[in-house]
This record gives structure tokens, sequence and C-alpha cells, in this order.
């Protein structure tokens, strides 16, 4: 049985991650064994790390942290027949879930338990550390897109499916989830406009938006609303910090879908102190977007990165959109990596570079 290494987090808050050996665990029916050649990092790691029991108070410490890789199948388990030993993959782990809370099903470290459904085959000239910035950006984006409870678009296919006719709003498209936000929705037949800061306009028409607006503009809300006057909405993903208010207004005052997908939240302080103050204000944040949303009638749902592993939609991207996009070479890897270095021990560096603020960027480490 291989030998496993980890980065845990021993406690509630406690700094720096400790990298010591760790259980190697088979995989069950309907599980792989992935050896991990990448990991990346998400800033809900970090605030795990910051805000100890304010967020994912489920964990059972000491934990491992991560839900991006990219690496090699090594086992596959009783059921699966879509993947093999050698088989070259990008992942999401899932092991933070409150219905796992299993540090075996986490990204990082040597070997993770890996459902398949949420596994991708990767070509062969893609580099471990490219594919590992996708898995949870991708699955977010997904999940907010295409889940029947929430704005419930059709599936993106290769080549891209026809023109719908509709419009996608993407607020926050130079981020990780508006990365591939965007390039979902066009490859479904959307129309996406999204908002970047001006420097990244061309970044996001590159991935596949028609039209770009400063989300720092005083008039960034009427000029969307005049753009899209007369088109019809699919809806809209809410990605930058507290923008979903902002979404609302947009989808109040058009036509068609009524819908945002929120992942905006209100945002935390960079510096993970959450005190009285910010706990009042992000309650009175989520009553005012409540009280909007009844009196607007437009619906907002907050989107979990990983619900897609529940129903159709995980096999639909992961199983078979990504893998042919991929192949094709229709599929642009955004945000670009950032890599901090080889080996366990550079989570921590990375957790901190992130933390301080990573533009267009994600950070990966190597394994």
């Amino acid at each position: 049985m291989p030998s496993n290494t980890a980065a845990f987090i021993m406690a509630p808050q406690a700094r720096p991650l400790v990298v010591k050996e760790a259980p190697y665990t088979p995989p069950q029916e309907n599980q792989i064994v992935v050896k991990n050649g990448a990991v990346a990092i998400n800033p809900v790691d970090y605030m795990i790390q910051d805000l100890g029991k304010i967020i994912m108070r489920w964990l059972k410490y000491p934990f491992i942290l991560g839900g991006d890789l990219a690496g090699e199948v090594v086992e596959v388990g009783s059921g699966v027949s879509n993947f093999k030993v050698g088989d070259r993959v990008l992942a999401l782990s899932v092991g933070a879930d409150p219905d796992l809370n299993n540090p075996a099903h986490t990204a990082f470290q040597n070997y993770s338990v890996i459902q398949p459904k949420l596994a991708s085959h990767i070509p062969s000239d893609l580099p471990y550390e490219q594919a590992a910035v996708l898995p949870l950006t991708l699955a977010t984006a997904a999940s907010g897109l295409f889940q029947k409870d929430f704005l419930g678009l059709q599936f993106p296919t290769v080549p891209p499916q026809p023109q719908t006719g509709k419009i996608l709003l993407v607020w926050g498209g130079s981020t990780s989830v508006g990365s591939n936000a965007i390039q979902l929705a066009v490859a479904a037949g959307y129309e996406v406009i999204a908002t970047a800061s001006p420097k990244n306009f061309e970044y996001v028409k590159r991935l596949g938006a028609s039209q770009a607006f400063d989300y720092k503009s005083k008039t960034v809300v009427p000029d969307i609303i005049k753009a899209v006057k007369n088109k019809t909405m699919a809806g809209a993903i809410a990605v930058s910090g507290g923008s979903a208010p902002l979404c609302v207004d947009i989808l109040s005052h058009s036509k068609g879908g009524k819908f945002v997908a929120d992942i905006s939240g209100m945002g935390l302080p960079a510096d993970g102190k959450v005190g009285m103050m910010t706990m009042v204000r992000m309650l009175q944040f989520n009553a005012s977007l409540w009280m909007k949303c009844r009196l607007t009638g437009i619906r907002s749902k907050f989107v979990w990165g990983s619900g897609l592993r529940h129903n159709e939609v995980g096999n639909a991207i992961f199983g078979d959109f990504l893998p042919k996009a991929l192949a094709a070479h229709k599929y642009a890897i955004a945000p670009e990596p950032l890599v901090v270095g080889k080996g366990l021990e550079h989570l921590q560096d990375g957790f901190d570079l992130l933390k301080k603020g990573v533009s267009v960027k994600k950070v990966v480490v190597l394994l």
C-alpha cells in the first residue's frame, strides 16, 4: 500500500499547516484514487483557516483541506467503468462537504479518493498545474448555471449549442468562477455580458463575453439595463462580493429570466477577522437582499460549489462536456495558474499569497 503525506490544519484557526504522514485510503465501490500532481488553492481554504468554526463548523480536526487537484488514477473501485489505472485526470474533491466530512476525500495530500462523476479525463499535453485550476470554479459556475433549482440553463456542448437568443449577465467575469461561467454559458448557446475592471475587458471578451462593463462605474447598472433593453435575459450569476443586489436591480428592469445565482455573499474582511460589526453588516446585507427580491419578484439563491454532485449536472459537465472540450482545445484554462512551489510545505505560502490578493491567476502547488 502506498505511503501518503498530507498538509493538516490541526485545529480551528491553527497555522501554519502541518505536513505529516496521513493514512492511505483505498477506493470503495464507485470510487477512484488519484495520485496528485498538482493542487490549487481557493479562497474558502484560507477562510476556513482564518475563521475557524464560523464557517464549516462541522469539520472534525485535524483536517485536510483542498478541493482542486489533477493527477493520475492509481486505483479503481468496483463499479467504475469510465476510468482505469494510468488515466490523467482533473477532479473535484468534496471531503469537506457536511455529508462526507472525510479528509480522505480532499486534495491537499499525495493521494485522494474521488467520485468518478467529479473527474474528467485530460489530454496528454495539458500540464497538471493548468488542469488543477478548473475543478471547483468550474463546478461552482456549473452548479449556478445548470441545476434545475438555479438558472436551469441548457447544457453546454462541443461544438456549442445553437444560439438561444437569451443573455446571461456574469457579474465578476474575470474571477475564477466568472471565467468559467462565461465559457460554459457560451458553449450552451447564450450570449454573455460581463462586468470586470477595464484592464480585464479584453480578457473576458476572449473567453466569449460580447460586452464588458466597468463594475466600478457609477452608472454600471443603468448602462447594463440600457444595453439589454428589448432583449431577453436568461438570468444572472453574481460572483463578485456583494453584487447580487445589483443583479437584482438589472433583472427587475429587464425582460426574461428573473433568477440570480448568488456566489457573491457579502464578502469577508481580508484579514479574516469577523467581529460583531461585521456580523451585523452581513445580517443587514442578507436582509436587504431578501427584501429587494421580495419587492421585485426576482429570486436569488446561494450556490454551493459542489451541488452538482447530487444530480445529473455533475456527469453532464465533468463526464460529457469537459473532456471533449479540452481534447478539442475548445475550453480555455482560466484563470492561468500561478505556481508558488513544489511540495505540500508550500501550501501555507499559497494561502497567504491568495489572501493578499491575486488578480486573474489561481495559486497552484506542484506535488
